[in-house]
């Protein structure tokens, strides 16, 4: 008792304080979404109970097989999961050409693209004039609606901005020297070299385009077309879950209640976005205090 009581006033009191704090934050973080877990698998009887526990005392995945065997949920899935691959490859493209190019100080009206770049981040046409000019564009009720509009932001061409000033000039110039274009340098030189920050980006916009919800309420009609996430805002805003319920009867002999149904399409919709940041995790903190430090 006494070691340990000698360590605590080596470490002080903010020290301490400090990881109380820090677990105090986790537990509260951490606990909503075990919480959602462990009711997921609760069995249908379990579930009736409407009872609260650290772990499920009867294991059950028949609240996932409904989830799985709805015809919606798992297009939902679908679409956003194309959304995510498309929207984010592209979107990191786009803006990674046309951050190399801003960030050359030598480019012909540098400040004023900058500036025009700067006031479409500030302000916003707003709701009615986008959705008339998605119309316009023939965007609407369309698939492309959720990637053009997302092919550019201002605040991620500055952090790749920020980054590409980071790496050498020597390392351009050798590779004009031997003939590369400014493409060439781009894809052959800069990229290979901004991992950090191309991981970065990657997650912000696989993020958004993951948990985005609201263009599939306003642009799209179609069931067809639905993400996932708009599939869940409005099961949760309409509790719509008369039909899915009826799934689990037929099948397991036993009404689900349903806010089990809905925990285990929570799930289902949040794991995925999860297990991508442990691949990236080594690139991302740097990434993001370069693109802070630089600039």
């Amino acid at each position: 008792m006494i070691p340990i009581v000698r360590k605590m006033r080596r470490l002080g009191i903010f020290e301490i304080c400090n990881t109380l704090l820090m677990l105090a934050v986790c537990f509260v973080t951490l606990y909503p979404m075990w919480f959602v877990f462990v009711n997921s698998l609760n069995s249908p009887e379990q579930a009736l109970l409407g009872t609260t526990n650290w772990l499920p005392k009867e294991w059950s995945l028949a609240s996932y097989r409904v989830v799985f065997d709805d015809r919606n949920l798992m297009n939902g899935f679908i679409i956003s999961t194309m959304r995510t691959l498309i929207g984010t490859s592209t979107h990191v493209l786009f803006t990674a050409i046309v951050a190399y190019g801003m960030s050359k100080t030598q480019l012909i009206g540098r400040k004023v693209y900058m500036k025009i770049a700067l006031i479409t981040m500030l302000f916003s046409g707003g709701l009615i004039p986008t959705f008339l000019l998605m119309v316009k564009l023939g965007l609407y009720n369309h698939f492309l609606v959720f990637i053009i509009p997302g092919l550019y932001t201002f605040f991620n061409m500055v952090i790749f901005m920020s980054f590409f000033r980071t790496i050498p000039d020597n390392l351009e110039e050798a590779a004009r020297v031997d003939g590369a274009s400014d493409y060439g340098v781009l894809f052959r030189i800069v990229l290979p070299n901004s991992k950090a920050v191309l991981a970065t980006i990657s997650l912000f916009s696989a993020v958004y385009h993951w948990n985005d919800y609201y263009q599939g309420v306003i642009y799209i009609r179609s069931q067809e077309l639905l993400p996932l996430q708009t599939i869940l805002y409005k099961i949760i805003a309409e509790n719509s879950m008369t039909f899915m319920q009826q799934q689990a009867m037929e099948q397991f002999g036993a009404r689900l209640p349903s806010n089990s149904i809905k925990f285990a399409s929570m799930m289902v919709a949040t794991l995925p976005i999860l297990l991508v940041y442990p691949f990236i995790q080594r690139y991302l903190v740097k990434g993001v205090m370069i693109g802070a430090i630089k600039g």
